[in-house]
């Protein structure tokens, strides 16, 4: 029996570390699939940013599922940046914000410096400070965690800080700095991005023949790769090139070139841009109509007030956020001390239970005492009864004793009695027999033989009476 509940006892935990085996197994694919689609929708940034939310949020939805917080700020991390690209700020800054949340929670340092780099790239064409105050941030944190992918990708950012700011130097120090590490990387489409910022510092430095250089082989990276943001942006550069050069036919070829791939990003910024370029080289070919056409677009547009209101809808919504943060806080805040008071409330009562279990304990060992006293006390007196019992008991054996010596005697002297009767009486009763014999055949006188009867019946009265008294008087033997 013993072996059988041994081989039920191993079948069970086998069942069971089997059953944990196959959960934890399905939870690792579950995570991989949510790390697989975030990868994939940020992969998808520069190609169709409405991709990059789509698949993002089913990674969120994934995560969540799961319960894997990594995955859920990442997913949000990938969104905000899609909606970067698409110039949703403001949704892009809730999306930042969510991640920002989530990594702070798991305590995820690198993650939280990637956030705070995407943020930084949200301030960049609005608020150059800002944006500088969170790339430093960033590369902050990632030089103390020697992360080379994020001081590369920040290396790059900063870089377009001071070139926003028109210190191309300074930009060009930054990027040649991320292109070095992007290369020993091997990291092929931040190369891209790298060499099309190293192509717009050189164009503005009017040297136009490395930038021409540059551009044209960011084109092509990105052409191969199939980024289309890149790209756009590239022959954006390379139209003012051509322009400042006077190649207009050039410059006519890449824009709309360019105007396709920003009409398959749905990116109105980089339209506008390519209106805006459109208006320069139809201005230089002098025709005015044209150009015209293009300038009141861009007007209608204008870009500078969009900017402006980005800034002020990104600061709103960050200022909103922090305040339902706090609301957040204090609500933990009172929900905890809710929670305290339910503990000390649950702490005192039992803390009475306990009391009363002790008072109930105390009582019965008190109650224990008593009965053992109780006890103690049956038992002495159990055994004060046993010693008289003992105490009779031997005085009945020395009386059994005594009665059976008596009896002894007494059965001796009944011996001695019947011997000593048998031996004096059978003699008179043998000489009455002998004389009734004698009468009968007339051998001797009557009168004489009555006599001699009267004699022996005598003779026999006296030894009965001997006899009683011998057997009345413990002293007196037979003989």
């Amino acid at each position: 029996m013993n072996k059988i509940y041994a081989l039920v006892t191993v079948l069970l935990i086998s069942c069971s570390v089997g059953v944990n085996t196959v959960s934890a197994a399905i939870s690792a694919r579950d995570t991989t699939e949510v790390i697989k689609l975030t990868k994939q929708a940020l992969d998808n940034r520069y190609t169709s940013p409405e991709q990059t939310i789509e698949v993002a949020d089913k990674a969120l939805a994934l995560a969540r599922e799961l319960n894997y917080n990594r995955g859920i700020g990442e997913a949000y991390r990938v969104m905000g940046i899609g909606n970067y690209y698409l110039n949703q700020a403001g949704k892009a800054i809730d999306s930042y914000l969510k991640a920002l949340d989530v990594f702070k929670s798991i305590n995820d340092l690198r993650s939280q410096a990637k956030v705070l780099n995407n943020i930084g790239n949200l301030y960049l064409d609005n608020n150059k400070d800002k944006a500088l105050e969170y790339l430093n941030s960033a590369l902050g944190i990632a030089q103390n965690l020697n992360d080379n992918d994020l001081k590369a990708a920040l290396y790059m950012n900063i870089g377009n800080v001071y070139y926003r700011n028109k210190s191309y130097s300074q930009a060009l120090t930054y990027y040649d700095k991320s292109n070095v590490m992007f290369s020993s990387l091997g990291d092929s489409i931040n190369l891209v991005q790298v060499l099309q910022n190293r192509g717009v510092i050189y164009y503005n430095l009017h040297n136009f023949d490395m930038a021409e250089k540059l551009l044209l082989a960011a084109n092509k990276a990105g052409k191969e790769r199939d980024l289309n943001k890149p790209v756009a942006s590239t022959n954006l550069t390379l139209a003012a090139l051509y322009i400042a050069q006077g190649k207009f036919d050039d410059a006519s070829r890449v824009v709309t070139e360019g105007q396709a791939y920003a009409k398959v990003l749905k990116d109105d910024k980089l339209t506008n841009d390519y209106n805006y370029i459109i208006y320069q080289l139809e201005s230089k070919r002098k025709n005015y109509e044209q150009a015209l056409f293009y300038l009141q677009l861009i007007f209608r547009q204008d870009s500078l007030i969009h900017s402006s209101n980005e800034s002020t809808q990104i600061n709103m919504l960050q200022e909103q956020y922090k305040q339902a943060a706090t609301q957040r806080e204090k609500d933990a805040i009172i929900l905890r001390q809710q929670n305290d008071r339910i503990k000390f409330w649950a702490v005192t009562v039992v803390a009475g239970l306990l009391l009363v279990v002790i008072a109930l304990l105390v009582g019965n060992v008190k109650s224990k005492a008593k009965t053992n006293v109780q006890l103690t006390e049956l038992n002495e007196e159990v055994s004060k009864q046993k010693d008289n019992l003992d105490r009779v008991n031997h005085h009945l054996e020395e009386i059994i004793d005594e009665r059976t010596k008596d009896l002894q005697i007494k059965n001796r002297k009944l011996s001695e009695y019947s011997s000593y009767l048998s031996h004096q009486i059978r003699g008179p009763i043998a000489t009455l027999r002998g004389l009734m014999n004698l009468e009968k055949e007339g051998l001797v006188d009557e009168k004489e033989c009555i006599k001699m009867m009267d004699k022996c019946v005598s003779d026999i009265d006296q030894k009965i009476i001997e006899m009683s008294e011998m057997l009345n008087d413990s002293g007196k033997t037979v003989f």
